[in-house]
């Protein structure tokens, strides 16, 4: 069974990613070396830290009623 969550803010995503990077059985520095970022980077991601343009698709988001919905899925490898 897929776990499904509402990303209202920042650190939501967040949580988000950090579960499903989990759930991928996957660490930090193996999602930042496939994707050809830092360890840092990816850990920023996970604790919410606000970037001004992903504050501004949060305002976006609110200002006009939109939801967004994230599926992760759980244990699967294939990506």
């Amino acid at each position: 069974m897929a776990l499904t969550g509402t990303v209202s803010s920042p650190q939501a995503l967040g949580r988000l990613l950090q579960q499903a990077r989990l759930s991928q059985g996957l660490s930090q520095q193996q999602v930042a070396a496939q994707l050809g970022i830092s360890q840092g980077y990816v850990s920023e991601l996970e604790s919410g830290k606000t970037s001004l343009a992903l504050t501004r698709v949060f305002d976006i988001m609110r200002l006009t009623g939109m939801t967004l919905q994230a599926e992760i899925p759980e244990g699967s490898t294939d990506a």
